[in-house]
């Protein structure tokens, strides 16, 4: 496999969508296989033009500023210490300062839905997809269906595993992964899994499943780089920047009934 992309690929990606909207390493894994569809739900399932993460990411900045007194820069200096070392804010305020998981959750995914747009497009692919569908998240069971729901897509998915559901270990620790299977029955060897964050799919790929990064198809300003670049790495099989379009077009779809 070759050295990195570069950042040069991702600005084509990104500037110019239809010229190169996928990129697949030359030996990686397909999808013929596959029996079970694992989805990310944010940045994932819906562009960042949803506005669906800004106002999760103000939410928890809002949650730590009440908390421990800060003034918003504060907040958000300490926040992003969290994220980069426990991989989640929850995580950290788990297990730093014992604090109510669903408290958290309830008051982080309190946001408008209203920019979040009907994803037909998507859906129909989904749908097609043989075999079972589910949501992986490290956010919880109600905030994932809401989303799921709006964009269209809900009823499409066999069940949601949600950060609650894995005992509060988030991707892309690797206790996450295998709780899910368990719970699910997933064979990791006849699954693909989709996701935003290329380190959360190391243990996917690693378990055996197809994995495929999810990029933007413009640059998210409320994103650091790392969280939208168009890594290739071992563990990557696919990256797109168009979801529903890659399904149809790499994936094995059933034929819609007449």
């Amino acid at each position: 496999m070759g050295p990195p992309c570069s950042i040069t690929q991702l600005e084509i990606m990104t500037a110019v969508p239809s010229l190169q909207p996928h990129l697949s390493t030359p030996d990686s894994r397909s999808f013929g296989h596959v029996d079970t569809w694992i989805f990310d739900l944010d940045n994932t399932l819906y562009p960042h033009e949803s506005r669906v993460w800004p106002q999760i990411d103000e939410r928890i900045t809002l949650y730590i500023a009440t908390t421990f007194g800060l003034d918003g820069l504060s907040a958000k200096a300490l926040q992003k210490y969290f994220y980069h070392k426990y991989g989640t804010t929850l995580r950290a305020l788990i297990d730093e300062y014992g604090i109510d998981p669903y408290d958290f959750l309830d008051f982080a995914h309190d946001i408008d839905h209203s920019d979040i747009e009907l994803n037909a497009s998507l859906g129909d692919a989904i749908e097609r997809l043989p075999g079972r569908k589910l949501i992986l998240t490290n956010g919880s069971q109600k905030h994932a269906e809401n989303v799921a729901r709006k964009i269209g897509i809900l009823d499409h998915f066999e069940a949601v595993f949600d950060i609650a559901a894995a005992d509060f270990v988030p991707k892309p620790e690797r206790r996450a992964y295998e709780r899910f299977l368990e719970k699910h029955g997933v064979e990791p060897a006849r699954s693909a899994m989709f996701e935003d964050i290329a380190k959360n799919l190391v243990v996917p790929h690693d378990l055996g499943m197809t994995t495929t990064l999810i990029i933007p198809k413009t640059i998210d300003p409320f994103r650091e780089e790392f969280e939208q670049t168009a890594v290739e790495a071992p563990h990557i099989d696919h990256i797109t920047n168009d979801l529903a379009a890659f399904l149809v077009e790499r994936a094995p779809l059933l034929d819609k009934p007449a």
